[in-house]
């Protein structure tokens, strides 16, 4: 297992187009070409995925299906952070049907029995600069599918991230990007887009 870094900023539309168009000026590359991701993910009837992640608890978990344009290539992704860092577990699952997501069980050894909750949607643009990875994601949208109930929301923010590898010193990371990073996860702003 490889553990790496993940700084995210948090950005408006207008901010990720304008830090982007700078990024590109200074040589940052295209990686793969934009795509639409859709993530589905699971937590126990409290929440309790959710809340480990609120509080900065270690270890904990994030578990997700995972497909990019077409539910054929479904991946069954097992985020952990850890003391030492976070990675990433991910197996093939294969083909789904969406109208029978909201049925799904999975057992996690820490957590037990988890339901699908909630299902994700942006879009991703990947480029490389100074060797590392940079995501910019825009046009998220969130949908809780743990009732008969579709409850639906639109977050008005857009996220960057660099992923680099542990070794890394953050000072190398801070001196690309002049802004402060910030936590930004769209599942924990999903559930409270909901709660609230």
């Amino acid at each position: 297992m490889s553990f790496r870094k993940e700084k995210k900023f948090k950005l408006t539309r207008s901010e990720l187009k304008l830090l982007k168009f700078s990024l590109l000026e200074k040589g940052m590359k295209v990686l793969y070409p934009k795509r639409i991701i859709k993530s589905c993910y699971f937590d126990t009837k409290n929440l309790n995925m959710f809340y480990d992640s609120e509080e900065g608890i270690l270890p904990r978990k994030k578990i997700r299906y995972r497909w990019y344009n077409s539910v054929q290539e479904v991946h069954k992704e097992i985020k952990i952070s850890s003391i030492e860092g976070r990675y990433k577990k991910t197996s093939f699952i294969g083909p789904i049907k969406l109208s029978q997501l909201n049925h799904t069980k999975l057992y996690d050894q820490n957590y037990g029995t988890i339901y699908p909750y909630i299902l994700i949607k942006y879009s991703r643009e990947y480029f490389t600069y100074k060797k590392l990875r940079f995501t910019f994601d825009a046009d998220i949208e969130y949908e809780k599918i743990d009732s008969d109930i579709t409850l639906k929301s639109i977050d008005k923010d857009c996220v960057m991230e660099i992923k680099a590898p542990s070794t890394i010193n953050d000072d190398y990371l801070e001196n690309i990007i002049f802004k402060q990073t910030e936590r930004f996860s769209k599942y924990c702003r999903g559930i409270k887009s909901f709660l609230n």
